[in-house]
């Protein structure tokens, strides 16, 4: 795992020394620079910072070359069939001069150019300067796990594994986006390739992009598909139990391989209980395992903390070196840490979460593995369900839900501090939605706001600047993409192609490498996925109606390994106690950072409506948490990076 960077006619050795350098927590190990002047002045130069996982000797050195120094290569993540492959290329008469994943990479390039993207099962992202061809050639992994920014101007081109190390190039102003601004105040981040900088994107996930002569070429290398609505499946449920507790297993165990110690997040939920029992019966010795629990005063008026209990059980089940980590984090001064390590505002509190379990296991171990996946490609969201319960509800009488029904949903308190407050929030947006077409309810139901509180909420300047754009336009292009799927399916592809890319992996491969550990994804396997999208009917992935079972077929996959009681666990994960931070640790920055004066000097919002905005949640009348978080990690993020007038 490492921190990449280059440049293509931009700057020089000293600013990729800079552009390397300040990533310098995703790799600690080591950190090397390679620099070239073609006969036409062309200059490029690449960078790299190593936390090393395979081969730790000084031949796992980047940048790393083939035997004539043809082919340069940076590189961050691991390649699960890179044994396989080398075993291929050795057969061919290559040579190689360490045991790395990265050298394998180098050595396919030379036989199959781009096309050697194509053979890769892992999560990556490199650039490889060609000089035969006098090209650099970029790569991004088929879900996204890894990310890779970039900025071209002309015959300019730069990378990077995270925006600041762009943003020390010269001419670059890092200077904000108001379409980006608008897609995040809808979904809470921003969605791939637009970034909250202008004229900063990331490459798109399965896709490769080719730079040469001043042009630069993107090509889409690879995409999930699903069967059309009407497909006929072959497999019967038991057999499907079977494969896909095999398929699970493989991808698990093939993700074990490390030359450091590595361990696994354990949450109470499905997806990281699964991914611990699999590991202990493959190890050799106890399995480490991480789980956060926040102390009881914390829980008050949450509903999102998982008990703690559970997964300390399912640790013992298994052998476990279980480490539960209490924490009272003094969060008012980690909120702008990690907003730096985040590059973009990025608004769940998740990521603190995320942060502080990384921190805690670096001390133990290098490597750890967690559930991300597991509810896009199974099913695991209360919002695809959601969608079903809307279709019950368009058929009674229209009288009966605008007159009744409706009144009565929109006007229930948030019922914070009970286990009913994620029901009345998704009530809330279905019968909303209701009336819409099913996409749109679907957009709706991942928003936080809707439209008409984003016109209450934007100032008239921003409106005016925005023109009426679209926030939701790159979703809609991606259910086009499945139309003639199954909708639950059609609703998965989306959640990967946008949730899952821009929020999920994003703070989980930021927060990790701001503690020096990487990440892995078992459930993102590509050959696992792609068997999983064709060959599950969506009956057993959402199975029932009136209360559903979600990740059905994977919970009788797991019957049998996993304990009673995490098998009947609802979806959980590593909760945060927003409302209490809110009410107690933040309550000053949240006074200070959203005044009606400094709402008013910005000028992207209206001061009156964010200050009723807190005044209604603190009441208990309104449930804002989210929406007065995603305005707090904007503040943050603008006195961070954006000075004043680049806006």
């Amino acid at each position: 795992m490492c921190g990449i960077a280059g440049v293509v006619n931009w700057g020089n050795s000293e600013v990729l020394d800079r552009m390397t350098d300040i990533q310098a927590h995703r790799g600690p190990d080591d950190a090397g620079l390679w620099e070239h002047l073609f006969p036409d002045g062309t200059y490029v130069g690449l960078g790299s910072r190593r936390l090393a996982i395979l081969d730790l000797s000084s031949s796992g050195h980047m940048p790393m070359t083939n035997e004539d120094g043809t082919i340069w290569i940076t590189y961050n993540g691991e390649i699960y069939n890179f044994s396989e492959l080398r075993q291929e290329l050795v057969a061919k008469g290559h040579t190689f001069r360490s045991n790395t994943d990265t050298e394998v990479i180098v050595h396919l390039y030379e036989e199959e150019g781009t096309e050697c993207v194509r053979r890769l099962n892992g999560m990556f992202a490199f650039a490889i300067c060609d000089l035969r061809s006098s090209t650099l050639f970029l790569a991004r992994d088929h879900f996204g796990i890894k990310p890779l920014y970039y900025a071209h101007r002309g015959r300019r081109f730069a990378f990077a594994s995270e925006v600041k190390g762009l943003l020390e190039l010269p001419e670059i102003r890092a200077e904000l986006d108001l379409e980006a601004l608008h897609q995040y105040m809808t979904f809470l981040w921003v969605p791939d390739p637009q970034t909250m900088f202008r004229d900063i994107y990331k490459l798109p996930a399965g896709h490769y992009a080719v730079f040469k002569d001043g042009n630069l070429r993107l090509v889409q290398y690879w995409n999930l598909t699903f069967p059309p609505d009407s497909a006929d499946y072959t497999y019967t449920e038991a057999e499907l139990v079977e494969e896909i507790r095999e398929r699970i297993s493989c991808s698990i165990r093939a993700q074990m391989i490390s030359d450091v110690p590595l361990g696994a997040f354990l949450s109470a939920g499905l997806d990281s209980s699964s991914i611990v029992a699999i590991m202990a019966q493959a190890a050799s010795e106890p399995v480490r395992t991480y789980t956060i629990a926040f102390p009881s005063n914390y829980r008050i008026g949450e509903t999102t903390l998982d008990d703690s209990g559970v997964a300390s059980r399912t640790a013992r089940q298994f052998g476990c070196d279980h480490h539960e980590i209490v924490v009272e984090p003094k969060v008012a001064e980690l909120i702008p840490k990690l907003v730096w390590h985040m590059d973009e505002p990025t608004a769940d509190p998740a990521i603190i979460t995320a942060y502080l379990v990384c921190q805690e296991a670096r001390r133990t171990v290098t490597v750890l593995l967690s559930g991300v996946g597991g509810d896009e490609l199974f099913a695991g969201y209360r919002k695809y369900y959601a969608y079903y319960w809307a279709q019950v509800y368009k058929r009674l009488p229209g009288p009966l839900r605008q007159f009744f029904i409706e009144p009565v949903v929109l006007g229930l308190p948030s019922l914070r501090g009970t286990s009913f407050k994620g029901m009345v929030r998704l009530a809330k947006k279905m019968v909303r939605s209701a009336s819409l077409l099913p996409q749109d309810a679907f957009l709706m139901n991942c928003t936080y706001l809707d439209e008409t509180q984003k016109t209450r909420l934007y100032s008239s300047d921003l409106r005016t600047r925005l023109n009426g754009k679209d926030p939701w336009q790159k979703h809609r292009a991606y259910f086009d993409h499945v139309n003639h799927a199954d909708f639950l399916n059609q609703m998965l592809y989306l959640d990967i192609k946008t949730f899952m890319v821009s929020l999920s992996l994003t703070y989980n491969d930021k927060m990790s490498m701001a503690s020096s550990v990487e990440v892995r994804v078992p459930f993102l396997n590509r050959e696992l996925a792609e068997f999983v999208a064709w060959n599950v009917p969506p009956h057993l992935k959402l199975n029932g109606f009136l209360r559903p079972t979600t990740k059905y077929i994977f919970r009788k996959a797991m019957q049998g390994i996993l304990p009673d009681e995490v098998l009947r666990q609802p979806k959980a994960g590593f909760g945060a106690p927003v409302d209490h931070w809110l009410a107690y640790d933040l309550r000053e920055m949240v006074d200070d950072l959203l005044s009606e004066d400094r709402i008013q000097r910005r000028g992207y919002f209206q001061p009156g409506a964010v200050r009723q905005m807190i005044e209604e949640h603190r009441s208990g009348r309104q449930d804002w948490s989210m929406q007065i978080w995603q305005l707090l990690t904007l503040e943050i993020w603008l006195e961070t990076f954006i000075a004043v007038g680049n806006s």
